[in-house]
């Protein structure tokens, strides 16, 4: 039910935001039909109209609830309603969803961009947008994720935040991530995850259940953190007042952010 009312919400929050003309879209100097739109000063375009402008032999199809696209070198899905779209195994967030409009999904041009191996080009002065393909390499998750680092953050997002939403879970992997960037934490996944000061810093490496497999959502949220989704800024802590008795956290550190169960400080 939780994961529902959240969808409606987001439905109805992409619904409510006001579009905008974009300006003229090129791709590789020819100008594209691509129902460029602009929400929230992002630019979204027709996922079909650029991926074949960008891979004029790609097949793309609408398969179940999603569309996709697939050529020689790659496989996408974009989902309507889902914060990011998947690409050769990759994750790349959409914090504002993907869109479906008069029958087109519509995703971000940098993020579609970026998914292709192009790059994007915006001139403030006229809006036009300019996409240029690359050199034909498409990225894979085995050219993105170090194996380690993704097997870990996905084992402690998945034991620390089961069940809640998908912000949630990359919540959860910022704070792994600002730690290990941070002097006070050791400065690895793994290091961060076991470290053992004051009795060990996270619940589920006492317990037991980071050596879980983790869900299929956790894994791709591990994916967008490492793939720079932030939705916490610069937080440190979290935890769920309601679960716990030790309310340390939130006498002592600036608070940050809600998100589903968990509370998060800096």
């Amino acid at each position: 039910m939780k994961r529902l009312l959240m969808s409606l919400a987001l439905s109805l929050s992409l619904t409510l935001t006001p579009a905008l003309a974009a300006g003229t879209l090129t791709v590789d100097g020819r100008t594209v039909d691509a129902d460029a739109t602009v929400r929230n000063n992002t630019t979204y375009v027709s996922l079909r109209a650029v991926t074949q402008a960008l891979q004029p032999d790609a097949l793309i199809l609408w398969t179940g609830d999603r569309a996709s696209a697939e050529g020689d070198n790659f496989t996408l899905t974009a989902q309507p309603g889902a914060l990011y779209l998947e690409v050769n195994g990759r994750a790349l967030y959409i914090p504002q969803g993907v869109l479906l409009e008069n029958g087109r999904t519509l995703v971000p041009v940098r993020v579609l961009a970026e998914a292709l191996g192009a790059d994007v080009d915006w001139n403030s002065a006229t809006g036009e947008v300019t996409v240029t393909s690359g050199d034909g390499t498409i990225l894979t998750e085995y050219d993105v994720y170090d194996p380690d680092a993704l097997y870990w953050l996905s084992r402690i997002i998945s034991a620390e935040s089961r069940g809640e939403p998908l912000t949630g879970k990359v919540g959860v992997g910022n704070v792994i991530l600002n730690r290990v960037d941070h002097r006070e934490f050791p400065n690895t996944i793994y290091g961060v995850i076991f470290d053992d000061r004051w009795g060990g810093q996270f619940e589920p490496v006492r317990n037991g259940t980071v050596y879980h497999d983790p869900t299929q959502e956790s894994v791709t949220a591990a994916k967008l953190v490492l793939e720079g989704a932030d939705v916490v800024g610069d937080s440190l802590y979290f935890l769920a007042p309601s679960l716990t008795n030790n309310h340390w956290i939130m006498s002592n550190r600036d608070y940050v952010a809600t998100i589903g169960a968990h509370w998060f400080y800096r």
